[in-house]
Parts: structure tokens; sequence; C-alpha cells
């Protein structure tokens, strides 16, 4: 039986179909919410779109909020892996920095404003989404003081002060509908300014 990069789901209920089908119910139901917003998300959508029957739904998901939860899930952790998790010595960490941060930008525009609008609304509610970011963002500057690139900074303040300027302007630039490459070059041009203040001498 072929492997399904299905995001886990607790669902209590062991007896529902994970195959090629879930997959396809998932893709269907990310098409519709990232072109028309996850309010438009039904599952006579999905039946209509895929051509199949309630009993073909059902017999993999409870509802459609499980199904969104799947899709939201996915976007997240397509953000989530932007985060590299070693940096190159011999180029620019500062630059490094900047595109990989960036990177998440560009993938909440390719997401769509109406669907990367129901992930910031959703994921900035969860607790477990903003310790794991705190934990990410505080690995990165302790590494950054380790090898001496910036300033001996209280890393809990800074990653929180980083957090809440990447996210903000992500989160409006979004929603104001900002055409991508403008977000992306008025963003590298303020973060960099961020990071400058963070340098120290030799870096």
């Amino acid at each position: 039986m072929p492997k399904h990069n299905i995001p886990t789901v607790d669902t209590g209920d062991d007896e529902l179909i994970k195959d090629e089908m879930s997959d396809k119910i998932i893709a269907a139901a990310e098409k519709i919410a990232t072109t028309a917003g996850p309010e438009a998300l039904t599952v006579r959508k999905i039946l209509q779109s895929l051509a199949i029957t309630n009993r073909v739904f059902y017999n993999r998901f409870h509802n459609i909020s499980e199904v969104l939860d799947i899709v939201y899930q996915k976007t997240i952790q397509k953000i989530r892996d932007t985060i590299p998790t070693e940096f190159d010595p011999d180029k620019d960490f500062f630059e490094q920095v900047i595109d990989f941060v960036a990177n998440t930008l560009v993938i909440s525009y390719r997401a769509k404003n109406h669907f990367n609008y129901y992930v910031f609304e959703n994921d900035s509610v969860s607790d477990y989404n903003y310790r794991w970011w705190m934990q990410k963002i505080r690995e990165i500057i302790e590494y950054a003081k380790e090898k001496r690139y910036i300033q001996n900074v209280d890393s809990e303040v800074m990653s929180y002060s980083i957090w809440c300027f990447c996210r903000g302007y992500n989160a409006d630039a979004v929603g104001r509908g900002l055409p991508m490459h403008e977000a992306i070059k008025n963003f590298k041009y303020s973060f960099a300014f961020l990071l400058k203040g963070l340098r120290t001498q030799e870096a």
C-alpha cells in the first residue's frame, strides 16, 4: 500500500479510511479554500469537484472542519519547513536570516489572501504555535550570540519582538493585498534595519 502524507488528526476513530482518495479530497478542499476562502468550502462542493458520493467522503472524514484543519496544518507546516536547520558559515548570516523569513511571506501569498487570513486568525490563538515559534527564534538568537554575530541581548525579549514584527508585517501585508514583490522588497528593507541594530562591531 502506498504511503500518503496526510497530517495526523486525532479523530478518535480508527475505522476511517486513509488512502489515495483521502489525498484527493484534501487537495480538492485546499484548492477551494485557497481560491474562494474557507467559508466557501462545503462537502457538497468537494463531492461535485471530484464526482464522488457522500459515502466516499464520510468513510474518510467526519466533517468538513476536519478536512479544513488538515489543509490548515499543511499550510502551517510549509511555513515552518522554511526554517533552516543550520546556517552556511561561508555566507552572510544576516542575509540568510532575511531570506528565510521572507520565504514565509512568499508562502503566505501563494496560499492566497482568503485562506491565509484563516491561517493567521486560527494559528494566532494557538499557544502551541506561539511557543513553537518562540523556541525556534530563540535557537537562532542563541546561535548568533554564540558565534558573536549579534550582541548579548535578552533572548526571550528579542524573540518576542521579532515574532511580533514578522507576524504583524506578514498579516497586514497579506490582509491589505499588497503585491507580493512589493511586500517582500519592503519587508527585507525594514527587517535588515532591525537586524542591523543587533550586530556586533565585528559582524
